[in-house]
């Protein structure tokens, strides 16, 4: 199996390197065969190519059997008039469903209890006007002092990431919540709840419910161990796994995939975060948690088993690293980033 790493911007190929590490570990361990490509994005594929993405990168992401990418300066690149990575490849894989679970942890602090819970977002339209137009920008400066702001929702794609979330929910407690603003977006957020129900109606033990967006941040702020999967739009998915993450103790442990029906790609769920690039402080977790999750995907997509429990062994040893303190400093440890995917890469080794 064919893994292609791009390691991005800040702190992306600090990162990116320590997550490498684990998989090459899981490798060895379970046998998963991986031969890893990395080649680059973003501000050093700038340097070499004279674009944030080089021509070709997208049919080398297709041959792969799955893509990590690192956090990418988006921003800058906007600033630029250069390519976003990610939707780049979220748009041309069509990864329409970005799939971000959440969790607490025994040996971190946490002041809402524990929970374990998944969001299921929309990946490829809503409020986002780079990608939700075939040609041309959803935003218009119609004059100086008028902006418009369009948001795309078709039923294909409500349909599609509510089968995704109800397909999640019976290998889990068998809860869906559907988030929106149907009160007010009665015909956009009307039609996804339209389609969430009618996902609902092929897993009849399923237990189905639905909440405001603005109301669901206070629900999941009081008691997130009330929910389990939540199925969302994207701009809302996108805000809400934010918060999802930081509860768990830090967005550093945010897992996040996004998968297609032919292609899926692990992605940190934070930013390149300049600021900390080059010092060894940043914590690969985010990336490696994505990582498995690519793992645990592929080895559904090919039906090898292996690839499931090396994903299974890459979160179980994440759990007893936290338990015991082999962590970075954002979450409470002493070690840097290349040591804490050292430590992490010795305990699969080791089995534990």
């Amino acid at each position: 199996m064919q893994l292609l790493i791009l390691p991005g911007d800040g702190i992306g190929p600090e990162i990116a390197a320590a997550t490498r590490l684990v998989l090459e570990a899981a490798d060895g361990r379970f046998g998963l065969g991986l031969k890893i490509i990395e080649e680059v994005v973003g501000h050093e594929s700038l340097k070499r190519h004279g674009t944030t993405v080089r021509p070709g990168l997208l049919e080398d992401a297709r041959a792969a059997d799955g893509l990590i990418l690192g956090p990418a300066a988006t921003f800058d690149f906007k600033a630029q008039g250069e390519i976003n990575p990610s939707a780049y490849f979220r748009k041309n894989l069509d990864l329409f469903a970005n799939i971000r679970p959440a969790r607490t942890y025994s040996g971190l602090p946490n002041k809402v209890g524990s929970f374990d819970l998944v969001v299921a977002r929309e990946n490829t339209e809503g409020f986002y006007a780079d990608r939700n137009m075939e040609l041309g920008n959803a935003e218009l400066l119609v004059t100086k002092d008028v902006a418009i702001s369009l948001r795309r929702i078709t039923r294909p794609a409500c349909a599609r990431i509510a089968r995704v979330a109800f397909e999640i929910s019976v290998r889990r407690k068998k809860h869906v919540t559907i988030v929106h603003k149907a009160n007010v977006l009665g015909l956009g957020d009307g039609m996804f709840i339209e389609e969430c129900r009618k996902a609902a109606a092929e897993f009849p033990d399923v237990k189905v419910d639905d909440v405001i967006v603005d109301a669901m941040m206070a629900h999941v702020v009081r008691a997130p161990s009330r929910f389990d999967v939540i199925v969302t739009t994207n701009m809302f998915g996108d805000i809400l796994t934010d918060l999802t993450a930081e509860l768990s103790g830090s967005i550093g442990l945010g897992g996040s995939l996004n998968q297609g029906s032919d292609h899926a790609m692990a992605q940190a769920a934070h930013g390149s975060a300049p600021d900390i690039a080059g010092k060894n402080i940043a914590n690969p977790f985010s990336l490696i948690l994505s990582s498995a999750m690519l793992l645990d995907w592929i080895g559904e997509k090919h039906r090898a088993r292996s690839f499931g429990q090396a994903a299974a062994a890459i979160q179980s040893a994440i759990e007893a690293a936290i338990r015991e303190g082999e962590i970075t400093r954002d979450i409470g440890g002493r070690l840097g980033t290349k040591e804490t995917g050292e430590a992490l890469a010795a305990r699969l080794r080791a089995g534990g």
